[in-house]
């Protein structure tokens, strides 16, 4: 059974650029390009990871990846957090936290191996 991944990022051309690179390598993926119902589809899809761009049209990716982490059904989602303007690797180690920090533009192998670890 494939592993899932539920990538939230408003800009439709990373959405896609992420979701057929990770389709080719056969993880199961569903992308939302708004975090208005990460929490529905949490529940709906039941992703193995959450690949999430910090920076949101409506929202702000390390506020929701700080409810994912403190909400006793989400907790222990893995999440990684992506941004161009951010550099989120001091803060790792803080409550609510990503699992792990990928700073854009990123390789794609690069990429590839943080999701993998």
């Amino acid at each position: 059974m494939s592993k899932k991944i539920l990538i939230l990022d408003d800009d439709a051309d990373i959405l896609e650029i992420i979701s057929l690179l990770l389709v080719d390598n056969g993880y199961e993926v569903r992308t939302l390009s708004c975090g208005d119902t990460v929490f529905e589809d949490i529940k709906d899809f039941q992703p193995d990871l959450i690949l999430m761009d910090v920076m949101l049209a409506d929202m702000d990716g390390r506020a929701i990846c700080k409810n994912i982490k403190e909400n006793h059904l989400t907790y222990f989602l893995p999440v990684i957090l992506i941004s161009g303007t951010h550099d989120l690797a001091e803060s790792l180690h803080l409550p609510g936290a990503p699992n792990d920090f990928v700073a854009k533009p990123f390789d794609i192998d690069y990429l590839l191996a943080k999701i993998e670890k």
